[in-house]
C-alpha cells in the first residue's frame, strides 16, 4: 500500500511540526516514533512523551484506504532532509516495515504497532475556549523564557506562570535570582486562569508559534482561516492549544507559584535611561574577561557616567564606560553579567531603563515605551 506520495518539502514540514518533543533516547522505544494514521489522502501525525502530545495533519496523496502505524520520527526526518526539496517521495507499507523512496534512493524502516503507542489521556473537563493572537503569546514568551529555572528542585520554577484575567495576559518566569514579567492587553475579556506551563512546553510553543513575520510559522503543516490566533483551553492539570492546524496537549506543573508582585521593586528613585544595544555590547565585551564559574561584573553609576568592570583569576581586566544622563548618588553594585545580557538580548526596543536603590538592592530593568515588561535581577557580591 502506498501510504503517501508527495513533495519532500510537504512531508518534512508536517513531520518537523510534531517532532520537537521527540527524545532520541527514551525508556519506551516507541516514544521515538511518530504515529501515522491514514484516512484516504489525509495523514494525521502524532507524537508524545507521555506528558506532551502534538498532532497535525496533511493531505499527502497515496492509495485509498486506512492505515495506522508508527515509525522512527528522527530517522525519517534525517533521511528527508538529505533529499531535494522539490523531489516527490513515496512511503509504502509492507508488513512490519515502511519503505521511503525518492528518486533512486530507497530506505526500509522498521515499524511498531499503532495500538502500542501511548497517547496522552486527555481531560474531560476542559474549560471554555478563548483565543489570543499567536504573535502576542509568542512575544510574551520571548520576553520571559530565559528566566525559567532549569532542573530546580522547586519544580514549580521550571516553567512559566500564565495568568489571564479580564483583558490582561501576564507571563512570569523566575529562577530565584532573577524574574521576568511581560504583559499584553487583549481586545476581549478572557476567563480567569492561573497555571504553570512546563519548561519543555514553553520551548516548543516558542518554536511553533508564528510571530507575524513573513516567515512566521514555516514549520506549520497546515494553514487556514484563523491561522494567526491560538485557541486555549485549561483543565485541572492539562492545557490544550490549537493553532495553525495543530493540536497541542500538555500536562501542567502543579504547585504554588511565588508571589511575584512582592519581588518587583516599587519606588526606586535612581533611574538611568540608555541605549539597549550600547549597554549590551559593553556587557558582552566585559563578559569576555569574567571567569567560567564566576560571571560577575561591577557597575559603578556616577553623575554622567556608567562604568562597567570585570576581572578574572589571571588578573586580566576589562573596563567600559558609557555616558549617561544621571545626577543622582554614586552606586556600586555587582551582577551576574549573563543575567543582564539575557534580558537585553531578548528585547527589541532601542532604549532601556535601569532603576536602582543602592548597591545591595535588586535592580529593575524596564522599557520606556512598554510598561508591561519588568525584569528584576538580584545583586551579587564581587
Amino acid at each position: 500500500m502506498i501510504v503517501l506520495k508527495a513533495p519532500q518539502e510537504k512531508l518534512l514540514t508536517a513531520l518537523q511540526a510534531v517532532a520537537g518533543i521527540v527524545e532520541r533516547r527514551h525508556t519506551l522505544p516507541i516514544l521515538a516514533n511518530v504515529l501515522l494514521r491514514k484516512t484516504g489522502e489525509t495523514i494525521e501525525f502524532t507524537t508524545s512523551d507521555l506528558e506532551i502530545q502534538v498532532r497535525t495533519s496533511a493531505e499527502l496523496g497515496g492509495d485509498a484506504g486506512s492505515l495506522s502505524t508508527t515509525v522512527g520520527a528522527r530517522k525519517l526526518i534525517d533521511i528527508l532532509r538529505t533529499l531535494p526539496g522539490d523531489q516527490v517521495v513515496s512511503l509504502s507499507a509492507n508488513g512490519a516495515k515502511l519503505t521511503l523512496q525518492g528518486g533512486k534512493s530507497r530506505f526500509t524502516l522498521q515499524t511498531l504497532p499503532a495500538e502500542d503507542f501511548p497517547l496522552v489521556n486527555e481531560a474531560v473537563d476542559f474549560g471554555p475556549v478563548f483565543s489570543v493572537p499567536q504573535k502576542t503569546l509568542k512575544g510574551l514568551i520571548d520576553q520571559v523564557h530565559f528566566a525559567m529555572a532549569v532542573h530546580d528542585i522547586r519544580y514549580y520554577l521550571n516553567g512559566i506562570l500564565f495568568v489571564a484575567e479580564g483583558r490582561t495576559l501576564t507571563l512570569v518566569a523566575t529562577d530565584g535570582s532573577r524574574l521576568a514579567l511581560a504583559q499584553a492587553q487583549l481586545e476581549a475579556d478572557i476567563p480567569k486562569q492561573e497555571v504553570i506551563l512546563p519548561r519543555k512546553t514553553v520551548l516548543e510553543l516558542m518554536r511553533l508559534l508564528k510571530d507575524g513575520g513573513k516567515d512566521g510559522g514555516k514549520d506549520s503543516a497546515k494553514a487556514g482561516a484563523g491561522d494567526d490566533v491560538i485557541e486555549m483551553r485549561f483543565a485541572g492539570n492539562q492545557a490544550k492549544f490549537s493553532f495553525s492546524g495543530m493540536e497541542f496537549v500538555t500536562k501542567l506543573v502543579e504547585g504554588k507559584y511565588p508571589d511575584y508582585n512582592r519581588v518587583i521593586p516599587k519606588n526606586h528613585k535612581n533611574i538611568i535611561t540608555l541605549g539597549r544595544a550600547t549597554l549590551l555590547s559593553s556587557l558582552q565585551r566585559a563578559a569576555i574577561l569574567t571567569s567560567e564559574k564566576f560571571k560577575g561584573v561591577r557597575l559603578n553609576i556616577e553623575p554622567g557616567a556608567l562604568r562597567i568592570a570585570s576581572s578574572n583569576a589571571e588578573q586580566e581586566e576589562a573596563k567600559e564606560e558609557i555616558e549617561i544622563d544621571y545626577d543622582g548618588p554614586s552606586i556600586e553594585v555587582g551582577f551576574n553579567v549573563t543575567y543582564l545580557m539575557d534580558a537585553l538580548s531578548n528585547m527589541g526596543q532601542e532604549m532601556v531603563r535601569l532603576e536602582m536603590h543602592d548597591g545591595s538592592s535588586a535592580a529593575l530593568i524596564t522599557v520606556p515605551e512598554q510598561e508591561g515588561f519588568k525584569y528584576v535581577v538580584m545583586p551579587m557580591r564581587i
